[in-house]
C-alpha cells in the first residue's frame, strides 16, 4: 500500500465529512479535468488517460506546473499520487469511507526535498492552506452535485 512519507520535513493531515453519496464524491474528486471548475487554485489540470496505476495527469496551481502518477488506485476508497515538482517532492494519499449519509474523506501528503528542508515552516503552513480550501471546495462541489 503506497503511503506518504513519514520522514518528509513537511506533512500534513487532514479530514472532512460530505453530506453526498460516495459515488458522487469519488466522482467529483477523480474527474481531473473538471478540478478547474470547482476548485480555483488549479489552473489547469488533464489526466494523460484513463486513471489506473501507472497513469499520470498534468496540473497547474499555485504557479507551479506539476505531472503527477498514480501509485495506487482503489476505485471508490483511496487514490494516492505523487511526483516532483520545483524540487518537491510530494506524495498525496486520499481515502474516502461512507458513513451513513455522509463520506469521511482523509487527505495526508508529505513534501520533501531541498526546498522544503530551507522553508519547512512557510510550506507547511502553504500546504496547509491549501488542502483546507481542497477540502471545502470538495464537499461544495459534491454536496452541490449530490
Amino acid at each position: 500500500m503506497a503511503t506518504i512519507d513519514e520522514t518528509a520535513p513537511v506533512i500534513v493531515r487532514l479530514s472532512t465529512t460530505i453530506d453526498a453519496p460516495l459515488a458522487t464524491v469519488w466522482d467529483v474528486h477523480t474527474d481531473i479535468a473538471a478540478w478547474p471548475a470547482w476548485n480555483a487554485d488549479v489552473d489547469r489540470a488533464a489526466p494523460d488517460g484513463p486513471l489506473a496505476p501507472g497513469s499520470t495527469f498534468r496540473w497547474r496551481t499555485h504557479g507551479l506546473d506539476i505531472t503527477s502518477t498514480v501509485l495506487e488506485l482503489t476505485p471508490g476508497e483511496r487514490i494516492v499520487w505523487g511526483g516532483p515538482a520545483n524540487g518537491i517532492d510530494g506524495i498525496h494519499v486520499w481515502t474516502f469511507e461512507q458513513d451513513g449519509d455522509h463520506v469521511t474523506v482523509r487527505t495526508e501528503e508529505s513534501w520533501g526535498g531541498a526546498p522544503v528542508e530551507a522553508a519547512a515552516d512557510q510550506l507547511r503552513n502553504a500546504l496547509h492552506d491549501s488542502l483546507v480550501d481542497w477540502l471545502s471546495r470538495l464537499k461544495a462541489r459534491a454536496e452541490q452535485s449530490a
